[in-house]
């Protein structure tokens, strides 16, 4: 199973950390920037292959981010893992299932949907609702698995987040990593010949589950993608001032940002 001759557009809908930025009551500098690529939505990209548009994470923010950079459909669901900034806006899928008519299939590890499952208890009752509720299909994965989404191959990376488990994904040649404090070998393995490749990258001061701008800068040296783009970022980093720091082919990535790469089958 490969990927299509054809592009792979990836957008950005959300390159911030868990609080957004700018940070409710905070006075500091980046949130109160006017470069509009310091406000920040929570973590989030669509990912277009073909006439499919599949999400990855559905943010507190999500009804936002779908109005803002206009997308009119989702095709399925990739969850990354089941903190309360990833997870928390699937009943805004609602209004996709009225207007696409059916279910919307959703992707997770057995820890994450079971998370989900706890947290939208209502969706996943067995007795009919009166109301309005998100259509889907739940559909788990594990380490090792490729998922086939439409005949597209979809590799799920395990990564270490803290003492938790989270999962980056590589479509082809581009891959996105959210949530990760380090990447284990065997998932290293799996993010080489890539054109490019986004990483969480939340500031400069060490963080026990978030990587660091040096952390991830090591990682691209390790992992040669021919671009990289650094996503989840806090507050601390100021857009300007930290791509004057960063080498040419390395770009934090910002809300609404577009990327392109061709598959090659």
């Amino acid at each position: 199973m490969q990927f299509p001759n054809g592009p792979i557009r990836l957008q950005v809908l959300g390159s911030g950390t868990s609080a957004g930025v700018p940070t409710i009551g905070c006075p500091c500098k980046v949130c109160h920037s006017t470069d509009p690529r310091d406000n920040r939505l929570r973590p989030s990209v669509v990912v277009r292959v073909g006439e499919k548009t599949i999400l990855i994470d559905t943010t507190p923010d999500l009804r936002q981010q779908v109005l803002r950079y206009g997308v009119h459909r989702i095709d399925a669901v990739l969850y990354t893992h089941a903190h309360a900034d990833h997870i928390l806006g699937l009943d805004d899928t609602r209004p996709f299932n009225f207007r696409q008519g059916g279910h919307i299939p959703i992707y997770g590890s057995e820890e994450t949907i079971s998370v989900i499952q706890r947290t939208f208890a209502y969706i996943f009752r067995d007795e009919e609702s009166e109301s309005w509720i998100p259509q889907i299909k739940v559909h788990t994965f594990g380490a090792g698995d490729t998922l086939d989404l439409f005949g597209f191959p979809v590799v799920p990376v395990r990564l270490n987040h803290g003492k938790g488990t989270s999962f980056g994904f590589r479509f082809g040649p581009l891959a996105y990593l959210t949530d990760h404090s380090e990447i284990p070998e065997e998932s290293s393995a799996l993010l080489h010949d890539l054109d490019v490749l986004f990483l969480d990258a939340l500031r400069h001061k060490p963080h026990p589950t978030h990587s660091t701008v040096q952390q991830s800068l090591r990682h691209v040296e390790e992992l040669k993608p021919r671009r990289a783009f650094f996503t989840h970022i806090s507050h601390d980093l100021a857009h300007a001032r930290t791509e004057e720091l960063l080498p040419p082919h390395v770009r934090l990535a910002y809300d609404g940002l577009e990327v392109t790469v061709e598959a090659t089958a």
